[in-house]
């Protein structure tokens, strides 16, 4: 069977241009951003190990937390869109408190996972690819 590696789908998953991404509220780019961190992280955890899911789960709650997240976005070289689109997320009026963890680290977790979340929607998948690949080598 022949790998598809082609992830310009059409219908629902297709990308959308990156100034109708560029408009969407930066709390909605973390709504759909902490999705797809959460899915990458999972699906790289079962493609690498071959751990039962108490396993699995116990190791993807070490990346996928506010605190672990605030700190991978330290480590992460922006580009200028990117960063706009971190800060947006990051100063926004989210309407939840933090629970367990430093207002901060929620704030700049909010902004990592808009910019997931914009990059995803935007279909920039070797961007994506770079970005996760980096907080693999920090977790």
């Amino acid at each position: 069977m022949e790998e598809n590696t082609n992830l310009n789908i059409g219908g629902i998953l297709a990308p959308v241009d990156e100034k109708t991404a560029r408009l969407k509220n930066p709390v909605v780019l973390a709504f759909i951003g902490d999705t797809v961190y959460d899915l990458f992280i999972r699906a790289n955890l079962v493609k690498t190990s071959g751990e039962h899911v108490h396993a699995l789960n116990k190791k993807a709650r070490s990346f996928v937390n506010a605190e672990a997240q605030a700190r991978f976005s330290e480590k992460i070289e922006f580009t200028e869109d990117e960063l706009s689109v971190f800060k947006r997320a990051r100063n926004a009026k989210v309407g939840t408190t933090a629970k367990n963890m430093s207002v901060t680290d929620y704030h700049k977790a909010t902004g990592l996972e808009a910019v997931i979340g914009y990059l995803y929607l935007t279909g920039q998948h070797e961007r994506l690819e770079e970005i996760f690949e980096r907080i693999l080598e920090n977790g």
